[in-house]
């Protein structure tokens, strides 16, 4: 794959200073050292919150959770952050939030859920709906669903859940998911090797993530495995086209629409996984979280802008 075509300078830039505190050889780390130079990339990035930004800690039935709010809101955003499941919490993904809470106008719920390996699937998944089920009783304002790479697969799974259980899901914005794809082919393959993220690192969050490498037939696990893809809230996922999880996207999408629902995906050219930490650096990032926070504010009104 021609990387030097199809990402820019800019882009490198950021690839180059993530090397630096993240090295590509970080998954053959023990755990506990993969958290510490990831805290420390993520340091590396984080930008001050935005004036005007209330943040509290809290519990949501014994998750942890940081709320985010300005103003008066009466929508909520429940926030699961990205790491394979093994790295990130509540700092990791603290400016995004932030922002979020900030450009949208909506209380921003960013869940601090177990992590593997000393934690395997469900215990992602059974903090992650906890979460959610604590906030609809907490705040009683329509949701929406959001979060990226492992998070943007927790968002799908709860929001498969939530279908007969919970009636204010208003949409969910699934930022470079991993869903449950076939590793064997397309983007996989094509992008096997990109930067920031390999099919070898996938690998290894996989085989970490559960005692059983393969989940079949569990949404809750890989929500591309789910057999009824009906009454699912509108969807947006934006994928980074130099990504080994960019098909997951459109296949998700495919299957949602296929079963008379809405969704949309949004193929990011030039961009890489994690790329999110890129928005105050590389303007092809930037562009994309303006579109983000454009699709959670769209959906929180119930507002569908993609036909």
């Amino acid at each position: 794959m021609d990387y030097e075509r199809l990402i820019d300078e800019e882009t490198w830039g950021f690839i180059r200073r993530t090397a630096e505190s993240y090295p590509d050889d970080t998954v053959e780390m023990s755990v506990a050292d993969q958290r510490r130079v990831y805290d420390a990339m993520c340091q590396e990035f984080r930008q001050p919150r935005p004036p005007g930004t209330d943040v509290q800690d809290g519990s949501a039935d014994g998750v942890p959770v940081r709320v985010y709010s300005a103003g008066d809101p009466t929508r909520s955003v429940i926030y699961f952050h990205g790491g394979g499941f093994v790295v990130g919490g509540l700092d990791s993904h603290d400016d995004v939030c932030a922002e979020l809470c900030i450009q949208t106008g909506y209380r921003i719920v960013s869940v601090d859920y177990r992590l593997c390996p000393e934690h395997v699937h469900p215990a992602q998944f059974q903090d992650s709906w906890a979460a959610t089920r604590w906030v609809d009783q907490e705040y009683g304002d329509p949701i929406v669903l959001a979060g990226d790479s492992a998070g943007g697969n927790l968002a799908a799974t709860v929001a498969h859940h939530a279908r007969g259980r919970l009636e204010n899901v208003l949409g969910q914005v699934l930022i470079y998911p991993g869903l449950g794809g076939d590793m064997s082919k397309g983007s996989y393959i094509e992008h096997a090797n990109a930067p920031l993220l390999t099919l070898d690192d996938i690998r290894f969050y996989q085989t970490v993530r559960s005692e059983e490498i393969a989940r079949d037939n569990d949404p809750t696990y890989a929500p591309l495995h789910d057999a009824d893809f009906s009454g699912l809230p509108p969807t947006v996922v934006v994928t980074a086209d130099c990504d080994p999880l960019r098909d997951d996207g459109p296949a998700y999408c495919d299957r949602i629409t296929a079963a008379g629902g809405l969704a949309h995906c949004i193929n990011e050219p030039g961009l890489v996984h994690g790329y999110l930490r890129a928005r105050t650096s590389v303007r092809r990032a930037a562009d994309s979280f303006e579109r983000i926070s454009v699709a959670i504010e769209a959906l929180g009104q119930g507002i569908w802008c993609y036909d």
